[in-house]
């Protein structure tokens, strides 16, 4: 065990507010261990830099966060490690794209940021049944949701910057797993340099004591929001789990207690879309989610702005598409703010 080996250190993420905050993480998350990294992209190409050698592939859901996907397409041809994506959240999909040299299977759920459900029961029996590593981003769901150890994941991933911290002051990553591979991931990360200080652990360790009111909060009130904008006579469309019309409402009521406070939806052509963001005045128009203040921003031009057009065309990311991270504020000053917003964006 490293702590017997190496003297207590940030960089080492083994002093001891750092060891308290991860046993935390591995308590909530019901995983043998955990350990906290500098930010959500920290955690996740640290682990997947740590499991991946030359010549491994991995496959990943085709609906993940931007910046996971720049990952593999901008870094991993150089390092040899081959990479592809699914055409679908079908189980049967993932199966006829793994390889021979396949060693990991990367999902996402609630996916970012169309709120895609994948079957994470049937998803981490493939991966046993092939011999592969299973990793989840659960940074929408959260633990207060939803547990992935529990359906047979093997690697839990946070950007702990989000629903962790809840106040939109910190920037963080958590990873929950085994305690053997939690020694694989940190023993890149101590030369990585990917590590936490001690005031920002505080911090991060300060927040998650209001976890479980917060999100259960947003959750409240996104199921309010989301009913809203679908009745509006100006929404075309809303991607929310909670919705009946959602394509994974049965899944997700199946492995989720609760459907979250993320969402996202498209006006019809009548709404300027960032005349709309410009006007709000309660909700930030921010890059911001997961805090207690509600925020909004076009995925196509902020967090999946590096992908490639088409790409974001075939996940459903149109230009137009806002994401919406619900806030606890009262959902009739959120929604006032959102009519008069409307009403200054109108194209007339």
């Amino acid at each position: 065990m490293y702590r017997s080996i190496y003297p207590r250190y940030p960089r080492y993420s083994n002093t001891p507010n750092q060891e308290y905050l991860c046993k935390k993480i591995a308590a909530l998350e019901e995983t043998e261990s955990a350990m906290i990294l500098g930010s959500g992209m920290a955690a996740i190409s640290t682990t997947l830099l740590s499991l991946l050698d030359s010549g491994d592939h991995i496959l990943f859901q085709n609906d993940i966060y931007g910046g996971t996907r720049n990952l593999a397409e901008a870094q991993f041809d150089r390092y040899g490690i081959e990479y592809s994506f699914t055409d679908t959240l079908e189980v049967s999909d993932f199966e006829k794209k793994i390889r021979d040299n396949t060693k990991v299977i990367y999902i996402e759920s609630p996916s970012n940021p169309i709120l895609k459900i994948v079957d994470i029961r049937a998803i981490a029996k493939l991966a046993k049944s092939k011999g592969l590593i299973s990793v989840i981003d659960n940074t929408f769901a959260t633990p207060v949701i939803q547990k992935p150890s529990t359906m047979g994941i093997d690697i839990i991933l946070h950007s702990a910057t989000k629903y962790f911290g809840g106040h939109s002051d910190i920037c963080a990553g958590a990873v929950a797993t085994t305690e053997d591979l939690k020694e694989t991931i940190w023993s890149l990360s101590k030369n990585l340099g990917g590590s936490l200080s001690d005031y920002t652990v505080w911090l991060l360790e300060r927040s998650m004591k209001t976890l479980s009111i917060r999100v259960k909060a947003q959750q409240e009130n996104a199921m309010k929001l989301s009913k809203y904008l679908y009745d509006h006579d100006l929404t075309k469309t809303v991607y929310y789990p909670g919705l009946p019309t959602h394509n994974n409402h049965d899944l997700a009521k199946r492995q989720m207690d609760g459907f979250g406070a993320m969402m996202s939806f498209e006006f019809d052509e009548s709404i300027h879309v960032n005349t709309f963001l410009k006007a709000l005045e309660l909700i930030k128009p921010s890059m911001s989610l997961a805090g207690v203040e509600s925020t909004m921003l076009v995925p196509a031009e902020t967090s999946h702005y590096l992908l490639k057009e088409e790409d974001r065309i075939a996940q459903g990311i149109t230009n137009n598409l806002i994401r919406f991270s619900v806030g606890i504020e009262d959902t009739e000053d959120v929604i006032e703010d959102i009519e008069q917003a409307i009403v200054k964006a109108t194209n007339k």
